[in-house]
């Protein structure tokens, strides 16, 4: 017991001093990227995405933490890429995407039930669209951004229990390819592009409680494509594609937002950066499953966990 006390105590006084610890764990049966990603009870759901040959998949597998291991299940009804996905009340919600390349946006919202290993539909969107991201707030569901030809400022809030969206104000500065968090009961989305414009450093952060937009400090290296998680009061910003100095358009950069403090700071960068997967939070710990290590190509099967330095 005192062995193991002390090898936390040294990850953790590691990650503190370097900014950060990096660590690769089990891969997933399936090169993908622009994938959705999950968190629900204890597994990581990641759904469709971009294959290496370029075709869309409907693809699922789920992460057991606790297992180690991963399992694939029922494929999507309809494969996507660049959906929203989210975990809430025992289903699995995919959200958009692509039917075919960055063409055919649909608003469809397909729901997996891992009780009975079947999907099922939910109300669609208000608008169809693609590369969008979404999290859940108290018990709903909110859908921002994406793009469906041109990038949207769309925001939508699903409620599961009268299986309806309303549409909301949208954002300040639409886009898509954004990461989104939230703190406080806050939708928080940062960076992402716009028509062309890959490395956007928009901070905004959506109140549904008083339903209007505030502009925050700008990140420090715009990006999109990235993978964006909540801890305490940091948001984590990890990676993505745009970097015009880099030969293959990535991004290595790390950096935290602190809510209480209004500003960014950097940490240990990416070892293999990547785009196109969704960070998610368990504890003090973030998973990266899946993505790209080329600026739109070249898929990954990797899952990558990042131990980030106390938030304070």
């Amino acid at each position: 017991m005192r062995q193991l006390v002390w090898a936390v105590w040294a990850v953790a006084a590691l990650a503190l001093a370097q900014g950060g610890v990096w660590r690769s764990l089990a891969p997933l049966a399936e090169a993908r990227q622009e994938v959705g990603v999950a968190l629900l009870d204890g597994k990581i759901y990641v759904a469709g995405g971009f294959l290496g040959s370029g075709a869309t998949t409907g693809t699922l597998e789920v992460f057991d933490l606790q297992a180690g291991r991963w399992t694939r299940l029922e494929a999507m009804p309809t494969p996507v890429n660049h959906p929203a996905a989210v975990g809430l009340d025992g289903r699995v919600y995919v959200m958009g995407g692509y039917r075919s390349g960055l063409s055919q946006a649909t608003a469809e919202v397909q729901v997996y039930n891992p009780a009975t290993g079947r999907w099922s539909q939910a109300a669609p969107m208000p608008s169809p669209r693609g590369a969008l991201s979404a999290a859940v707030i108290e018990g709903k569901i909110y859908a921002v951004g994406g793009a469906n030809g041109p990038s949207l400022g769309d925001l939508a809030v699903y409620d599961p229990k009268a299986n309806a969206w309303t549409a909301l104000p949208p954002m300040p500065n639409p886009r898509d390819h954004a990461g989104v968090a939230v703190v406080g009961g806050k939708l928080y989305v940062a960076g992402g592009r716009r028509d062309g414009v890959f490395d956007l450093r928009h901070l905004e952060v959506f109140d549904p409680r008083a339903g209007r937009w505030q502009v925050l400090s700008p990140m420090p290296t715009g990006r999109s494509g990235h993978m964006v998680a909540a801890i305490g009061e940091c948001i984590y910003a990890i990676a993505g594609e745009g970097n015009r100095q880099s030969r293959i358009g990535m991004f290595v950069e790390v950096e935290v937002y602190h809510v209480g403090r209004g500003r960014w700071t950097a940490l240990r960068q990416m070892p293999v950066p990547k785009h196109g997967s969704v960070a998610v939070a368990v504890g003090e710990q973030i998973y990266l499953p899946a993505g790209a290590t080329t600026a739109a190509i070249d898929p990954v099967n990797t899952l990558d966990l990042f131990l980030p330095p106390r938030c304070e």
